[in-house]
């Protein structure tokens, strides 16, 4: 059975940080290709991160030079830190794998983040 957990979410006030955390289980995590996304109330899913297999990234211009994403294979983790943040970027943030062969696609349920101005 595969999970992805998210949890780090929360309430901040804008320029704050916050540190996502997504927990694989059931998948081969180093074969996958993983990702952040977040959905705003009214507002199409988007891609926030992603981070390939062998170690590529590739952000949303909406949060460059301010969100960095990472992996730490031997704990199947994949993570999110999230600096300057701004009330625009309220929104749930889900985390997502894929297979980086077979396109496998699994969704973890979403952690909430709210900034306040």
């Amino acid at each position: 059975q595969v999970q992805l957990v998210e949890s780090g979410g929360g309430l901040v006030q804008a320029g704050g940080s916050l540190r996502l955390s997504c927990a694989a289980s059931g998948i081969i995590f180093s074969r996958y290709n993983m990702g952040w996304y977040r959905q705003a109330p009214g507002k199409q899913r988007e891609l926030v991160a992603r981070t390939t297999n062998d170690g590529g990234t590739n952000y949303a211009d909406s949060v460059k030079g301010r969100f960095t994403i990472s992996r730490d294979n031997a704990n199947n983790t994949v993570y999110l830190q999230m600096n300057s943040l701004k009330p625009t970027d309220t929104a749930v943030y889900l985390c997502n794998a894929v297979h980086a062969l077979f396109h496998t696609n699994y969704w973890g349920q979403g952690t909430q983040v709210t900034v306040s101005s």
